[in-house]
């Protein structure tokens, strides 16, 4: 609201010029101010805050025993290059028989890897999936499901390797994958000897 102050006139006798009034302007904020504090709470009840981005990874459990590796295993070895090498089961370590193959992050190259390799857990969750999205299966419901058919023991287990030079951000970009290709059953170990070796005869071998 605003005051409007009038100061006095000047002026004694009748022969003397009026002058003209002083108009004084008084702006009260106290309006303005409680109109911004009610916009502000407005907004921060209303507005969804960003959630930080985080991978959930669940590390083993710590023993003495090995990494139980089998037919329904596939290694994946991440070293400084963008280049993702892999096989199936146990790595024959020698010339002769290198079973190690080379791919890369693309979705046609390692998603497709795992996608064909996991065919019995995607083929498991197609039903429930298509409940899901009708908004027919609760949130709860699903992920139990979902949790049971990647943890069944036909699922594929997969290793992922590394060693001193590879680069965060294709372990991070690897994890995406198991998520997206919902591997339920994975382990991010470090690379053996034998692996770093392997992976050096497949470079010389294949070396164009």
């Amino acid at each position: 609201m605003a005051d409007v102050n009038t100061g006095g006139g000047g002026g004694g006798g009748k022969h003397q010029k009026k002058r003209a009034k002083k108009l004084s302007t008084r702006i009260d904020m106290t309006p303005m101010v409680d109109l911004g504090f009610l916009l502000l709470t407005f907004f921060m009840l209303t507005t969804t805050f960003s959630q930080p981005k985080v991978i959930e990874l669940t590390p083993p459990i710590k023993s003495n025993d090995k990494t139980k590796v089998d037919t329904t295993t596939l290694t994946l070895l991440l070293g400084k290059s963008d280049t993702v090498y892999y096989y199936n089961g146990l790595l024959k370590a020698n010339h002769d028989s290198n079973n190690i193959m080379a791919t890369d992050f693309s979705d046609e190259g390692l998603r497709k890897i795992v996608l064909g390799q996991n065919q019995y857990v995607m083929n498991s969750i197609k039903d429930i999936q298509a409940q899901h999205n009708a908004n027919k299966m609760p949130d709860s419901t699903y992920a139990r499901l979902l949790d049971k058919a990647e943890g069944n023991k036909n699922a594929r287990f997969v290793i992922i390797k590394t060693d001193s030079t590879t680069k965060y951000i294709n372990v991070v970009m690897a994890l995406d994958e198991m998520n997206i290709c919902n591997i339920g059953k994975y382990s991010l170990i470090d690379a053996s000897e034998d692996d770093i070796k392997m992976i050096a005869d497949y470079k010389l071998t294949h070396k164009k």
